[in-house]
């Protein structure tokens, strides 16, 4: 199985009322993989729909791998035409992977399997080999050929590796990753920081600090004081890190008593800064280009994902990761950076493989809905949180999926999901245990 043929899993969902069908027509954010009769597996059964476009006939379909994708009501054989008089219960296919990509077995790939505790993280090598050949030839032109009008191409291709990247190395922190030549721990996140602008202590900040403290108030990247709406609110969440994250997660993890993480985060870093300014001062035009504005843009990314992964939080509840987290699903996000939109389950256990989160969704979606979680379907971090600065909360509902026996409205998911980007200022309760697994 390739990298994106993914299984197909199930998750029964109500659509909002403003989806419903009309005569004749099927929105397009409704139309869900289906297969013409003959390519399906499996006899026929109830879930074939007899379906009628608008200026043609009615066609037949098969749900896929028997998948019951739509039911319509029961009518006439005479009329299979629309209007539908209730919405139409709707199975949400989780299109995302749910396997590792699979290689020959060549050198490389033996290698690889060698090297590694989980043969199934070998695309992690793969990734790494070649974001970092890319980023070396492109940082080799720039300084052999400088022209100014190569930095927006230099730019757009860094950042479309580097989200890979990151979740690469978020990947492999939180389970052992390389057996052999140990070194290689961490030395990769090292070349990778140096190409990519990646803070040199985002080990320390996010597992040491962030996993510890789940969004609660001694978590320095903590989204609970911040209207959540707000872009000029996150202007600030923002400008903190940049100005004091060094000093916060120093006396955070002295504090602690993990003073050797802090030394190791906090001086790796200054390092980091010490080369850049070295090479702006050698030659400033390709290091601006090459090192400095990545080491600031890949900062601000992070951080802007992160405030959409913590953007809704339960006032009662935020030490709850059901309540304080969002899960995102069916995004080209989660298929290039290893199902990372499942957050609510990463946080509930840290180092699940990434292959298995879109399975312990569908396991826990009672959970889910009892606990009041929020599922986005078709919408990934970044998109939230641009959708909250614009006040978008209609595509933000036209995006949340309603978990089985959920019948709100937009007009109360809206309210809903308001409810939860206010400030939190007052005292919270203790941290809440997580649910045994």
């Amino acid at each position: 199985m390739g990298w994106r043929d993914s299984q197909l899993t199930t998750l029964p969902v109500r659509p909002p009322h403003r989806l419903e069908l009309r005569r004749g027509d099927w929105p397009s954010s409704l139309a869900l993989p289906m297969l013409p009769r003959g390519l399906g597996s499996g006899p026929r059964s109830a879930a074939t729909a007899r379906l009628a476009p608008k200026g043609g006939p009615a066609r037949e379909f098969l749900p896929l791998a028997g998948v019951a994708v739509v039911h319509l009501p029961s009518y006439p054989r005479r009329n299979r035409q629309f209007p539908l008089r209730t919405p139409p219960t709707v199975a949400l296919i989780l299109k995302d992977p749910t396997s590792a990509p699979r290689y020959p077995q060549s050198a490389l790939q033996i290698w690889s399997e060698g090297l590694l505790y989980d043969a199934r993280d070998a695309v992690f090598l793969r990734v790494a080999l070649r974001a970092s050949l890319v980023m070396v030839a492109m940082i080799a032109v720039l300084y052999w050929r400088f022209s100014w009008w190569m930095a927006p191409c230099f730019w757009a291709v860094q950042v479309y590796l580097t989200t890979p990247v990151v979740l690469m190395l978020h990947n492999t922190m939180h389970r052992p990753f390389i057996r052999r030549h140990r070194w290689l721990n961490r030395a990769l996140p090292g070349v990778m920081s140096a190409l990519f602008g990646i803070p040199t202590g985002y080990m320390e900040h996010h597992v040491a600090m962030h996993h510890v403290e789940n969004n609660l108030p001694d978590d320095l990247s903590s989204t609970m004081r911040y209207r959540r709406d707000s872009f000029p609110q996150f202007l600030l969440y923002f400008a903190r890190f940049m100005l004091f994250s060094h000093v916060e997660l120093w006396g955070y993890l002295h504090s602690r008593g993990r003073g050797a993480l802090a030394r190791r985060a906090i001086f790796s870093d200054l390092l980091h800064m010490i080369v850049i300014a070295g090479l702006c001062f050698l030659r400033w035009q390709p290091a601006v280009v090459a090192f400095l504005v990545p080491y600031v843009t890949v900062r601000f990314l992070m951080m802007f994902g992160n405030w959409g992964q913590h953007a809704f939080i339960d006032p009662a509840h935020p030490g709850d990761s059901h309540l304080n987290s969002i899960t995102c699903v069916n995004t080209t996000y989660n298929a290039r950076c290893f199902n990372d939109g499942y957050h609510i389950g990463h946080h509930i256990k840290q180092n699940r493989h990434w292959t298995e989160l879109p399975g312990d969704l569908l396991a826990s979606a009672e959970r889910y809905r009892t606990r009041g979680s929020i599922v986005f379907d078709g919408f990934d971090f970044f998109s939230v949180a641009a959708s909250l600065f614009l006040h978008r909360y209609d595509w933000l509902a036209r995006h949340f999926v309603r978990l089985p026996g959920d019948s709100r409205s937009d007009a109360e998911v809206i309210q809903f999901m308001r409810s939860r980007t206010a400030p939190i200022l007052d005292g919270v309760p203790e941290r809440v245990p997580q649910p045994v697994l």
